[in-house]
């Protein structure tokens, strides 16, 4: 049973949100407070295994609670947030000072919009039950997202000859990603991206990634050539692939239909630089919730491609690479830390 804390100033909210935990029978709400002062008693009594938080709370945000108890009372924190900018990126910094993961905010009339959401919340739930929760130990300065990004130099295109490189993460991945492109420098092979996040977050993912890296990391826009020193993220709805030509390698963006398909499909980003690249290709399964990326990783591996998986000490959730493992699609299995290195090494072989 996984013992869930609901803080949220809406009265609406904290009721919907009780009534659908508690109709899941592996799910209790243990409480509901209506702002994080209140909360930090029921916390205490409670000991829940997850909470879901609202960012915008009077007296103290939702933010600021979380770095509190994040250094004070480890605990898996999902975070309630609105599909805007300032939603996004704030969703985003909560990443940063160790949420698992978010839920957007439906736009509809709250009780429509939070059952059309039931089975995202309840995925959601019980993938933070069972995530690794980490200490906040250390300041996280706040990235200035008005910031002016770093001149960085437009490097050629990258040839067939080159490294082609795709990335697969889900939960925990933003962090990860982070952590994969910070180490990187800047003339590295193209890294296209698939992270299972809604489109506006992407957006603001892009952007802020773009301030704090070496390389150039923006969206992946239909039919542009890859370049080495850049970073092509996927749209959060739709799925990005590869095609090869004469010169080298171009984005595909194919729209996603229905909302069950909302996240962009690592596999189909895998099995489109296995046909394009074949053997140049290199593969990533970052941590993630899931088996998307198994498949591809497999065709990836087939077609002479070097895949690589985070291990399970550094993941906040092993799914996604253990899948991959599973289906025989992974040479080696790397902490998240030693993956830079490694992929520089095969792009010098």
């Amino acid at each position: 049973m996984i013992r869930v804390l609901v803080i949220d100033d809406s009265a609406t909210m904290r009721i919907l949100l009780k009534k659908l935990i508690d109709k899941n029978e592996h799910m209790e709400c243990v409480g509901v407070a209506p702002n994080p002062v209140a909360a930090q008693e029921l916390l205490r009594e409670t000991r829940p295994d997850v909470i879901t938080l609202d960012i915008e709370m009077p007296k103290m945000n939702g933010l600021d609670f979380l770095d509190r108890i994040m250094r004070l009372m480890p605990v898996a924190v999902i975070m309630i947030s609105t599909l805007t900018e300032a939603g996004s990126e704030s969703a985003l910094r909560a990443l940063e000072l160790g949420a698992i993961d978010f839920i957007a905010k439906p736009k509809l009339d709250f009780a429509e919009g939070v059952q059309a959401y039931a089975e995202e919340i309840y995925r959601k739930i019980e993938t933070a039950g069972r995530a690794k929760v980490k200490k906040l130990t250390r300041d996280v300065p706040p990235v200035r997202m008005d910031a002016e990004p770093p001149a960085k130099p437009l490097l050629a295109e990258a040839g067939k000859d080159g490294r082609v490189v795709a990335v697969g993460a889900s939960t925990g991945g933003t962090e990860a990603v982070k952590e994969l492109l910070l180490s990187l420098p800047a003339d590295c092979p193209p890294l296209l991206i698939a992270q299972h996040m809604p489109e506006p977050f992407m957006r603001s993912l892009a952007k802020r990634l773009d301030l704090l890296c070496a390389m150039r990391v923006k969206m992946a826009e239909d039919g542009e050539t890859l370049r080495r020193g850049c970073v092509y993220i996927a749209p959060g709805h739709s799925n990005l692939t590869i095609d090869a030509t004469a010169a080298g390698y171009v984005c595909r963006i194919v729209r996603n239909a229905g909302e069950a398909q909302s996240d962009s499909s690592v596999d189909e980003l895998f099995r489109s630089v296995a046909a394009a690249a074949g053997a140049r290709g290199v593969g990533i399964v970052l941590t993630g919730s899931g088996s998307d990326g198994a498949a591809g990783a497999r065709a990836m591996m087939a077609a002479g491609a070097f895949n690589i998986a985070q291990d399970a000490e550094t993941s906040v959730v092993y799914s996604m690479p253990d899948a991959a493992i599973a289906a025989c699609g992974i040479n080696e299995v790397l902490p998240l830390e030693k993956i830079a290195g490694k992929l520089m090494e095969l792009d010098g072989a």
